[in-house]
């Protein structure tokens, strides 16, 4: 995903006497790995991040468009009376119920997918997933009811739920730990450019409204679900699933990147996560500590992918306007979001980074809301300062978690785990902006995330003193492998 750097790397091989947990394959963990900054591992993860990381962020780009149209469609057109709520004959109640559903389908088969994609192979697996999403997103344009737009939200989150989780459980296929942090960063900071997008492109099908007899709202679906069928094609045939498949890699770079991958990675022909696996994945105490983390940060994120087009209309803006408002705080959010990993990476300090920014997320909305709700261009500011720190801090608290993993055979577990908690934080996220609450300035909203970001800055704070108590023990007792914090 992008270029790789060079990190101090400080995980070799478990005391016995105090030993980071997760240490399933210890014959894989006392593999020593020579090749590390050769001229070789270069070119190979070169040609690696060519093939896998912009083609993993354009998948994620089309999954978060058709996730989060109906925050879109929901106000598109609304001055006509050509909006979904409208022609659906929902209420904002409803409405909410119906963004309510996905998040419970998408917090329940989280996990199963990521069984299904070691099962079965990635490319095989998430082109599968592609196609349905996309022909769902396609029929909630065809909707004219609340048990329609509900059953559709349902399952598409039950086919959108394994893909983010999906590509981060694949990226370990294909790298190192301390590799992956930046390239899951540029994969979910496609999120926040598909916010960007997706005002623009809402702004453009808004003047369609009457085509064909069809309102904009139902275009949009409709255009927007269309390239993920066509591009589930492509995805099947072009994903690479493993290093030891690949037919684009010679038999040199094949045992490369396999050999690199024996200490940190996990292998796509090593056998199925065993019971003991899954037990020491699930108690092994201090994951919950990350995993409280995550839920701090899923309301903000889920509110503003949602109802960023609602809050943007409740600053003054209306029609199609407030569609095209909501793209600078996604824009400014994905320039900061790629430029906070890096930095999170390149100083190997990712609890901080995510600390730091989610205190400054926090700012953004403690402004918003004791700001008077008449002050439009001042709380606009907040919500691109608020828009910044929250999507920032996400790819480092990923990061965070899969560098401190240290078994191959559960990781994926640990992973949809930590993305399956953030479900509960989701649906919290679509009840708190209230519509009664407009002429107020969404006040409940903004307290709330606000919250929720002084939460997670203290909780990777308690994580980072936590692991800095861990290490001096570990040292203490002479062993070698360390907690990232």
């Amino acid at each position: 995903m992008g270029k790789d750097q060079t990190f101090n790397h400080d995980l070799e091989t478990a005391s016995s006497k105090e030993k980071a947990p997760h240490s399933v394959h210890e014959e894989d963990a006392n593999v020593p790995y020579e090749g590390r900054g050769t001229a070789a591992e270069r070119r190979l993860l070169f040609k690696q991040d060519l093939r896998i990381v912009p083609l993993s962020a354009f998948i994620y780009l089309l999954c978060s468009l058709d996730r989060s149209n109906i925050g879109n469609a929901k106000v598109l057109n609304e001055d006509t009376g050509n909006d979904l709520l409208t022609e659906t004959h929902m209420t904002n109640y409803q409405y909410t119920i119906a963004l309510m559903v996905f998040l419970i389908a998408y917090a329940v088969f989280e996990v199963p997918s990521n069984y299904m994609l070691k099962r079965l192979s990635p490319s095989t697996w998430i082109a599968f997933l592609m196609l349905a999403w996309g022909a769902l997103t396609m029929g909630l344009g065809g909707t004219h009811s609340y048990g329609d737009v509900t059953a559709v939200r349902f399952l598409l989150g039950a086919f959108e739920a394994g893909l983010f989780p999906g590509l981060v459980y694949f990226l370990t296929f294909w790298y190192r730990t301390e590799e992956r942090s930046i390239r899951v960063a540029l994969i979910l900071a496609s999120a926040t450019l598909a916010g960007a997008f997706g005002g623009a492109i809402a702004y453009g099908v808004g003047h369609m409204n009457g085509t064909a007899g069809l309102s904009a709202w139902r275009w949009l679906l409709i255009l927007e679900g269309l390239p993920s069928i066509v591009s589930a094609f492509l995805v099947y045939f072009i994903l690479p699933d493993y290093p030891e498949t690949a037919r684009w890699l010679s038999t040199d770079e094949k045992a490369l990147a396999t050999e690199r991958l024996k200490v940190e990675g996990s292998h796509g022909h090593t056998g199925h996560m065993t019971w003991q696996d899954a037990k020491e994945t699930l108690t092994d105490w201090r994951l919950y500590g990350h995993y409280a983390v995550y839920f701090g940060i899923s309301a903000p994120f889920s509110s503003l992918s949602l109802f960023t087009p609602t809050i943007t209309a409740g600053l003054g803006y209306s029609g199609l306007r407030a569609q095209l408002m909501t793209v600078p705080p996604y824009a400014v959010a994905y320039v900061v979001t790629l430029a906070v990993s890096w930095s999170a990476d390149h100083f190997n300090r990712r609890g901080l980074h995510s600390a730091v920014f989610a205190t400054i997320g926090a700012v953004g909305f403690l402004a918003s809301a004791v700001l008077p709700p008449d002050a439009y261009s001042h709380r606009y500011g907040c919500l691109i300062v608020a828009a910044s720190g929250a999507f920032a801090c996400i790819p480092p608290l990923l990061g965070w978690l899969s560098s401190n993993l240290f078994s191959t055979a559960s990781i994926g577990l640990a992973i949809a785990i930590n993305i399956s908690t953030g479900a509960p934080g989701q649906i919290l996220g679509v009840w708190i902006y209230k519509a009664d609450e407009k002429s107020k300035g969404y006040p409940t909203g903004h307290w709330t995330n606000a919250a929720l970001l002084f939460f997670v800055a203290a909780g990777c704070a308690a994580l980072i003193l936590f692991y800095h108590s861990k290490n001096k023990a570990i040292r203490r007792n002479g062993g070698a492998r360390l907690y990232k914090y």
